[in-house]
């Protein structure tokens, strides 16, 4: 194996935090991993790597030369983009990880444009409503909404759209239309299951209400809020690219126009301590213009 495939079998590694989970990510055997970690160290003449029942940790030369790998690895992929001249097409695979709504929304219906560009590069798309473990997954990158919890990640802000209170025509005609944040708590109320559900914060000017927003149904999934509301169950606090067709169409109604909520952020984020590479960054940049074109993007 050559010198900068032993570098990046060692980044992964490293990466992964086990042989098992470089091997799932590389498709080779973990064998084959760790021979290649051992053609490394005696190459080298040093310990690279500390083993123990709680994985793989690097000794200080190994972080030494991981940090060195990592640069090298990226400066190769530069270069090899460089010299194949501004035109070139992206190659090998890209693994990307989103939330199932936004994904079926937004970024499928658009992908054959992104590989139509690229006709050598594959990608695997992982849907999941969850936070999953970047580097156990072998994720390149991937599209959250809200806020992040862990501030260790690598994340950058692509767009920005408004968290609205929508409902079908259906429902309100019998429930009634609320006038008021306040009447919120007469409603049928449908939530998502995640982190920021409960209470809800609406400004208008200078006046702050906050709400205590009880479900009548609750989903740990966006795709069964929107259903809930298309069956006329009840009303939701929802982001407006959840309901953006429906609302041009009238299947949807939006309601409280005149209070404000706090907006949702679309993230990209990466791998903790990992450098986004090209076809990474080239994704990113392509979801950037797709929500551009939605009239939502924010810096």
């Amino acid at each position: 194996m050559d010198r900068l495939a032993l570098m990046e079998t060692f980044v992964c590694v490293v990466d992964t935090g086990s042989f098992s989970g470089a091997a799932r990510q590389l498709g080779v055997g973990q064998p084959a991993v760790s021979k290649s970690i051992s053609q490394l160290e005696e190459r080298l003449g040093v310990r690279l790597l500390l083993r123990s029942t709680r994985g793989l940790t690097p000794t200080d030369a190994g972080q030494g030369f991981y940090d060195g790998a990592r640069r090298a690895i990226l400066e190769a992929d530069e270069a090899d983009l460089a010299a194949r001249g501004s035109k070139a097409s992206l190659s090998g695979r890209l693994k990307i990880s989103a939330a199932v709504t936004f994904a079926r929304l937004y970024i499928v219906p658009h992908l054959k444009i992104f590989l139509d560009q690229h006709p050598q590069l594959k990608i695997d798309v992982m849907l999941d409503d969850r936070n999953i473990d970047l580097l156990e997954e072998g994720i390149d990158i991937s599209l959250r909404m809200g806020t992040l919890g862990d501030s260790s990640m690598t994340a950058r802000r692509i767009a920005q759209g408004q968290r609205i209170v929508v409902g079908s025509p259906g429902y309100f005609a019998v429930a009634g239309t609320p006038h008021k944040p306040a009447e919120l708590a007469a409603h049928q109320m449908i939530i998502y299951a995640g982190p920021e559900s409960g209470v809800v914060e609406f400004r208008r000017g200078s006046t702050e209400v906050s709400v205590n927003v009880e479900a009548r149904v609750r989903v740990n999934a966006a795709e069964g809020v929107r259903a809930a509301v298309l069956a006329d169950i009840g009303a939701a606090v929802a982001s407006e690219w959840m309901f953006a067709k429906e609302l041009q169409s009238g299947e949807v109604v939006r309601v409280l126009e005149e209070w404000e909520l706090p907006p949702v952020d679309l993230w990209a984020v990466y791998p903790s301590g990992r450098m986004a590479n090209a076809k990474a960054r080239a994704f990113v940049e392509f979801v950037q213009t797709i929500m551009d074109g939605q009239g939502k993007l924010s810096g």
